[in-house]
């Protein structure tokens, strides 16, 4: 019998590790490849469907790496820019109905097509880049970046609400 050892994969491995028929913890995993051998990829299965891993293991390992599962301050400050976008979009509309212009000439572009169209259009392109933004939350820029919008979105919106009183 071969001394104890952390890693199951070797012991898994090696003949004699484990009687016939006792197998390991769980004999499902061994004919898998190890998930641990690689980091965890930026786009997963799990990142939609109850991911594994929401934290690195070792601290040193934080700036850079991905997660497959996100912390709740991190999905509440997403849900929270993309709330501040929706009201900015509607914001927009009835300061235009108004007498309004609009200075951003992107959004003047996406106002010709419609306002279904600007509202749908500019919601798709922020969720996108909230989107990458949060796939890369670990990355200092991405999570600076993930803070101004926010911080951008709520101040707009505060102007916004300014021009009623």
């Amino acid at each position: 019998m071969q001394p104890y050892s952390s890693d199951s994969a070797h012991l898994a491995d090696s003949p004699g590790a484990f009687p016939e028929g006792a197998g390991t913890a769980d004999d499902s995993r061994r004919a898998d490849p190890d998930r641990r051998r690689a980091p965890t990829p930026r786009f997963s299965f799990y990142a939609l469907f109850g991911g594994r891993r929401a934290e690195v293991r070792r601290e040193d390992e934080r700036e850079g790496s991905f997660v497959d599962r996100y912390r709740r301050g991190v999905v509440l400050l997403i849900a929270w820019t993309a709330l501040m976008n929706v009201g900015d979009s509607l914001f927009t509309l009835i300061h235009l109905q108004s007498g309004g212009i609009e200075l951003n000439p992107v959004a003047d572009y996406l106002l010709k097509t419609g306002r279904v169209g600007f509202v749908l259009t500019k919601a798709f392109f922020i969720t996108l880049a909230l989107l990458v933004l949060v796939l890369h939350k670990n990355f200092a820029l991405a999570r600076w970046g993930l803070f101004v919008a926010a911080g951008t979105y709520t101040l707009l919106n505060l102007y916004h609400l300014s021009l009623f009183f």
